[in-house]
């Protein structure tokens, strides 16, 4: 974050101590601004679209709030023990309390209760989370470096792509491209090909890797999981009716060189559109396999698309 000044500046009167806390307390009005213009990024976790996101938020908040009254309990107690029984009033220490039973009973029995209440919740969500049951739309995910490929099972079977980032992104982000960022409408965060699922379907991904470790994940689902080489994670979510639409997520595992350019994008459609899409994307896959002399649905003959970009330590030396 950059701060401008203006043509004034009399941070030089104020003493060392105080211009650190004005130094905060501009960095904090800073933050809260940007946190205005985008609730998923801000001091608080996004409410999101699915009843999942919806219970880890009251999750959150209800572990949050017991936090609160925790700390004012304590501090509070802690600041009224300075104040009562200072020195300058005369407080005089019992150096005679070595051991109390009570207060240890009472210090222990607390803490073990307010880790129960958390517990209970906790251990609900955690059981959503994982139950997979009767999941009405299977995707296969596939991460590799650095791009995702999407095979659709069930009643879409034989939808079968890579989604990449977004080629104005992609030059956008070369060294010395001569492209604003800024111009660019959705930077670092869109994709040739998003995710398509439909609204109010349970939809279960299936997640694996093909060389190191990835993570998928979309704030607004309320939805992260591994992709592991060699191992299968199960993920679901399920897009509340009428809350179509656009949605987008990253690769939230240190996976390489181009981690920070392997963004997720999902489309959220209707039923009824999702329907015609799946359709659609079937004729199309059958007209390439006609072409290509494929069985219709069959995983690509080529290996994933690659990065047409050189490696930055190339870029550096070519120039």
């Amino acid at each position: 974050m950059s701060v401008t000044r203006g043509d004034h500046d009399d941070s030089t009167s104020w003493p060392t101590g105080f211009a650190w806390a004005r130094a905060l307390c501009l960095a904090a009005l800073g933050w809260a601004t940007q946190a205005q213009a985008n609730t998923s990024n801000g001091y608080n976790l996004p409410l999101g679209v699915t009843s999942l996101s919806r219970d880890i938020y009251a999750l959150h908040m209800e572990v949050f709030w017991i936090c609160v009254g925790i700390a004012v309990v304590v501090f509070g107690v802690m600041i009224y023990a300075l104040l009562k029984f200072r020195h300058s009033k005369g407080a005089i220490p019992d150096t005679t309390l070595l051991h109390s039973t009570a207060v240890e009973v009472i210090w222990t029995v607390i803490p073990v209760v307010i880790l129960v209440v958390m517990a209970i919740p906790a251990a609900k969500v955690i059981l959503m989370m994982e139950d997979t049951r009767n999941s009405e739309l299977s995707i296969r995910v596939t991460a590799y470096q650095w791009k995702w490929q999407y095979q659709y099972m069930d009643a879409a079977e034989g939808v079968n792509f890579f989604s990449t980032l977004a080629r104005d992104s992609n030059f956008a982000r070369q060294l010395h491209s001569g492209i604003d960022p800024k111009t660019v409408p959705n930077y670092l965060l869109e994709v040739d090909k998003p995710l398509v699922i439909p609204s109010g379907t349970k939809v279960r991904l299936l997640l694996t890797s093909q060389d190191v470790i990835h993570a998928w994940w979309v704030p607004d689902f309320g939805a992260k999981r591994s992709a592991i080489p060699g191992f299968v994670n199960e993920l679901w979510f399920r897009v509340d009716p009428g809350k179509e639409g656009i949605y987008r997520g990253q690769c939230a595992a240190l996976c390489g060189r181009d981690h920070g350019f392997m963004p997720i994008v999902v489309d959220v459609r209707t039923p009824d559109d999702f329907k015609k899409w799946t359709l659609d994307q079937k004729a199309a896959s059958k007209q390439a396999a006609a072409r290509n002399g494929q069985p219709p649905g069959a995983a690509p003959l080529e290996s994933p698309p690659r990065d047409p970009t050189p490696p930055r330590s190339a870029q550096v030396l070519s120039n």
